[in-house]
């Protein structure tokens, strides 16, 4: 099974950044890597064919891809992940920190999160959008462990990209958690565990 989660977010803004403030300083890119780790990390290493495609309005689309990073080197706790991501939307060209960061590896893409639903369409992914409307995740989750690619959307902190038209027109079907607010990285971990076989 191939995993695909999509996040969005427009606040992110990293011409403060202060690693003594991530929260403060970043427009809230410590909530987009914590959702990286949710999405890539296992106590045993990477996650099979999984990945996490970031957009972010002021910088472009980063994609995480399990199966092309290093996971010796990569960073696995909130502060160093975030610390590296500044560097990498920073698009420092110089040769000493393309050398020494670890997410030299994720791919960067010019589309917009709609442009890049439309290709995942065109290629049969089961898409599906996460929110608290949606039909009940327990009730499909035998029909969606059958299902060989599957991409989630979360939502961001606005709900901008799930009240949008342009992802009502797409007319993928929603799916829910329950009635209780989750964290996005939570939403990723806890489709993992139904999903993976953990539980």
């Amino acid at each position: 099974m191939k995993l695909i989660f999509f996040i969005k977010s427009s606040t992110i803004d990293i011409n403060r950044y202060t690693i003594k403030d991530l929260t403060g300083s970043t427009g809230r890119l410590d909530v987009i890597a914590r959702c990286i780790l949710s999405a890539l990390i296992t106590e045993e290493g990477f996650e099979k064919d999984v990945q996490i495609w970031t957009f972010l309005d002021k910088y472009g689309t980063y994609i995480f891809n399990s199966e092309s990073l290093n996971y010796e080197d990569f960073p696995k706790n909130e502060l160093l992940l975030t610390d590296y991501i500044v560097k990498l939307l920073q698009k420092d060209n110089s040769i000493v920190d393309k050398q020494a960061n670890p997410l030299n590896s994720v791919s960067f893409s010019n589309k917009n999160i709609f442009e890049a639903l439309n290709d995942f369409k065109d290629l049969s992914y089961n898409i599906f959008i996460m929110s608290e409307e949606g039909e009940n995740f327990s009730n499909k989750i035998k029909e969606l462990k059958s299902k060989e690619n599957l991409l989630f959307i979360m939502g961001d902190q606005s709900g901008d990209v799930l009240d949008s038209k342009e992802l009502i027109k797409l007319n993928f079907p929603s799916l829910s958690l329950g009635t209780q607010s989750y964290l996005a990285s939570s939403v990723i971990r806890l489709i993992k565990l139904n999903l993976l076989n953990l539980i």
